[in-house]
């Protein structure tokens, strides 16, 4: 028995790098998503004042001159979604499909969001708990320089990973809400295109 404690304590110990590497790598992609936010969400607060505006007016004459209005973001899954329904508004099967390639687009864009929300936390407990070991080891023998570097490092990884997943979870929250919203609009539209 004492052999397989062994062999896991040496597993546990030797994927601490590994795991502080990937919260870091983690950590590094929530600043990034964080910078990007703002600008995005500039764009989709300006796209929805458009699809808000074409909603409450919307005739005959608004189709026509949509795709001109549209902001010109084209990795926007919204406005690839409706410029694809305006240019088949007669085929409602293919305007039904766009529809649903959008929903794809946007779980697509939203699991940035939730990898950082599910491995934060993860990699932040891995870390916490990998170092606790040599720090009651340390504890045991005597080595209080030892026990409080783990304890620092057991620390560390928890706030770090807890940090990455709050960044995920708030900025899901808001591009969760524009989406739903949007998809609500684009319904509206189909079955005003389409005339079903």
């Amino acid at each position: 028995m004492t052999t397989i404690s062994d062999i896991l304590f040496i597993i546990s110990n030797g994927i601490l790098i590994p795991v502080i590497v990937l919260l870091l790598f983690l950590l590094v992609k929530a600043i990034v998503l964080v910078i990007g936010f703002y600008t995005e969400w500039q764009k989709n607060r300006q796209l929805s004042a458009q699809l808000q505006h074409l909603v409450e007016n919307f005739n005959a004459g608004t189709i026509n001159d949509l795709d001109s209005t549209l902001v010109s973001s084209d990795n926007s899954p919204i406005v690839k979604c409706l410029r694809d329904m305006l240019s088949h508004k007669d085929d409602s099967i293919y305007c039904e499909h766009s529809l649903a390639d959008f929903q794809v687009d946007v779980q697509q864009q939203l699991s940035k969001n939730r990898v950082l929300i599910k491995f934060g936390p993860m990699l932040g407990l891995m870390g916490t708990l990998i170092p606790m070991g040599p720090a009651l080891v340390g504890l045991a023998t005597g080595d209080i320089a030892s026990m409080a570097y783990n304890m620092q490092v057991a620390f560390a990884t928890t706030v770090v990973g807890m940090l990455v997943a709050g960044i995920g979870l708030a900025t899901l929250q808001v591009r969760q809400r524009f989406y739903a919203r949007s998809l609500n609009t684009l319904d509206f539209l189909y079955h005003k295109l389409t005339g079903k």
